[in-house]
């Protein structure tokens, strides 16, 4: 564990204690059971953002993307009937096509990933409202889901599924990023995509694939997402979602920069921000602040990583000719 998660892990114990000192109730089994679900949800597609944002990109298209493939999956379920894991692997497979898309866009055309995925955010929305003509989508009278439902929404042991999920992707994710020649050149491309590419890394792939995992874990997160709310409002549904993803990875120590972060950080940058909103709930702050709050903590991490940032190119600056940089 580095000093950055080290850190989080101590500000979520005193936050969590803050918030249990206020209101007791925090600790419920209710609350903590619903907070777990949450940061399942929210946690999948978190990780594929800080991946992203590792390479030095950003996808800004999250939430555009979930209204899109949650309506997808509505409609295949109940109007062409497919079996629901037909339906859930569509859903998936078209995640991962809109990731190289994107992909494809930085890479190939040499485009922003910011304009890229803001484009995505426009058009994904646009044509999930075209598409159901702007109403909402729900399971109605479709067949037998009891199966999925459960996976998607239901608890074993005790535990909700989407956090069972969470950990399984986490998991599979930290031993790809950090004990994995594609993990590796991951941080590589981040830190400096030219001085990668001279060193016979194909930059071009691993953005590709960073992009490619974080359609796919943005493709699960929908299926996990409709199951949640049991329908789909195209105009409403993963509005901004795209910014507690972001959050979440810059708070879990990712660099907007690239070439910094981890999958414990963003975990645990997820778990802080279920955390506050849980506190901006008992300090009875108006739910319509929420946004605030998210930008708020973009911002100071943002600041945060600046400054240390600043701080180890002064204490590189300062090192001896030929030492190795402190970790």
């Amino acid at each position: 564990m580095s000093k950055k998660e080290l850190g989080l892990g101590l500000l979520l114990i005193v936050i969590g204690g803050i918030t249990a000192l206020l209101n007791p109730l925090f600790l419920s089994p209710v609350n903590l059971l619903n907070m777990a679900n949450l940061i399942g949800l929210f946690g999948i597609f978190s990780i594929g953002q800080g991946l992203i944002i590792i390479t030095g990109g950003i996808d800004l298209s999250v939430g555009s993307m979930f209204a899109l493939l949650g309506v997808i999956l509505v409609d295949l379920l109940v109007n062409y009937e497919l079996p629901w894991w037909l339906a859930v692997l569509i859903v998936i497979a078209g995640g991962i096509v809109l990731g190289l898309l994107h992909g494809l866009l930085v890479t190939k055309l040499k485009l922003q990933p910011f304009v890229v995925t803001l484009c995505g955010l426009l058009i994904y929305r646009g044509v999930a409202r075209y598409y159901t003509q702007d109403g909402t989508m729900g399971f109605g009278y479709a067949g037998d889901l009891d199966l999925i439902t459960w996976l998607a929404s239901g608890r074993s042991f005790g535990i909700p599924n989407p956090f069972l999920f969470l950990i399984v992707v986490s998991v599979c994710m930290a031993v790809l990023l950090h004990r994995s020649v594609f993990g590796r050149y991951l941080y590589a491309v981040g830190r400096n995509e030219e001085a990668a590419r001279y060193s016979g890394i194909n930059s071009q792939a691993v953005i590709i694939g960073a992009y490619l995992l974080g359609g796919g874990l943005a493709g699960l997160t929908s299926v996990l997402l409709v199951f949640y709310t049991s329908s789909v409002s195209p105009s409403s549904f993963g509005n901004f979602y795209e910014l507690y993803a972001i959050a979440a990875a810059v708070l879990g120590g990712c660099s907007l920069r690239g070439g910094e972060g981890s999958i414990l950080g963003i975990v645990l940058g997820t778990v802080l921000l279920q955390i506050l909103q849980n506190l901006v709930n008992i300090l009875g702050i108006p739910s319509s602040l929420n946004f605030a709050v998210m930008g708020s903590v973009i911002l100071l991490g943002v600041i945060a990583d600046q400054q240390l940032g600043r701080r180890r190119e002064k204490k590189a600056a300062r090192a001896p000719a030929g030492a190795l940089p402190a970790e």
